[in-house]
């Protein structure tokens, strides 16, 4: 090899040389900032210990209260708002009038056909005696007559648009929405207030398919509100879905009478409980602490510190709850949350 050639090949060698150890130096650099996860770290977690509880606490389905009867109130007529005798919570009577529209002119336009129909009244009386003296012609008499009669229904006419231009109660209830204000301009079809009658409540749950067939149409079951736990209402029947939703759940509504001083509200949140068999008990845990596949679902309990994967056996599910058949004991300990870095056999501190 010529001298020549070796001056070309040593400065590459050098170079390749170089590129390798910057490359070997980048890689050292890349690995040390990634993140090692230290295995035999504690995972904080949260647990529950399992007891037997009754099947009924598990076999509900849970829900919302909605009035029976419920309507935005807007005006038959236009015309600018004069009066409103309501406000939000005013509790009102069928035919109450809440609002007032104003009907000056068409007070004054009734005046005027009420002095209009007293007049052809008048004339109807005299030319009645003058037609049976035969003093005028018979037509006369019939064109005030007919006269009179369209002067009573322009008078009829402007008394109903005067009508109109109040907005009365449909049915007992609460004002539970004002939209507007005195001077404000009222037109049909625009909601001025909104009355709700919340005597009579609509309960409606959504549930499985696979739970539909435990209720029948007009059966009574027991309801709840969740903000008076103590009170048990009878909730019939009176709609089970026929289309199901995205999450392939069906709407079921219960009729529920209110208590006497209206304790339920619209939008509170309660539960439907399912008929069980008295005295039965069963292990019922949270369906989010379950893992693994449909087939074979399985838990983490916690052992001696340490994080174990059980296979268990579920019976049945109720909305967010699990009943677990087989499994599990009373007494075990499970993980319900805290899985992001959880592992069989990982050491584990319960928060």
């Amino acid at each position: 090899m010529t001298m020549k050639k070796l001056l070309y090949i040593i400065p590459l060698l050098a170079i390749a040389a170089i590129v390798v150890i910057k490359l070997k130096n980048n890689k050292k650099i890349a690995q040390d900032k990634v993140y090692q996860y230290n295995k035999e770290q504690a995972v904080n977690v949260q647990a529950d210990t399992l007891r037997f509880v009754q099947n009924e606490e598990g076999n509900f389905f849970t829900g919302t209260f909605e009035p029976d009867k419920e309507t935005k109130l807007s005006a038959e007529a236009q015309g600018k708002i004069n009066m409103i005798y309501v406000d939000a919570g005013t509790i009102v009577k069928k035919g109450q009038t809440l609002l007032k529209l104003d009907d000056a002119l068409l007070r004054h336009q009734l005046q005027g056909v009420e002095v209009q129909v007293e007049g052809l009244e008048d004339d109807v009386r005299r030319y009645t005696i003058l037609a049976n003296a035969e003093a005028i012609q018979g037509v006369q008499l019939e064109k005030a007559v007919l006269a009179l009669k369209a002067a009573k229904i322009q008078r009829n006419t402007l008394q109903e648009q005067i009508n109109k231009t109040a907005v009365s109660a449909p049915f007992n209830g609460v004002i539970t929405q004002k939209f507007t204000e005195v001077g404000a301009f009222a037109s049909p079809g625009i909601p001025l207030l909104q009355l709700t009658d919340i005597r009579q409540l609509r309960f409606t749950v959504n549930v499985p398919e696979s739970d539909l067939n435990l209720f029948r149409n007009n059966q009574a079951y027991p309801v709840k509100a969740d903000a008076y736990p103590e009170v048990y209402f009878s909730g019939k029947t009176i709609l089970i879905g026929s289309k199901g939703n995205t999450g392939n759940s069906f709407p079921i509504q219960f009729l529920v009478s209110n208590t006497a001083d209206l304790k339920i509200k619209s939008g509170m949140f309660g539960r439907v409980l399912l008929k069980t068999e008295s005295g039965k008990e069963s292990l019922i845990i949270p369906a989010s602490a379950i893992i693994g596949s449909g087939s074979q679902p399985q838990v983490y309990i916690i052992k001696e510190g340490k994080a174990q994967l059980q296979n268990i056996t579920v019976s049945n599910r109720i909305q967010n709850r699990a009943v677990i058949s087989a499994g599990l004991n009373e007494g075990d300990v499970i993980i319900t949350g805290g899985f992001i870095n959880l592992f069989n056999g990982a050491n584990v501190i319960i928060k």
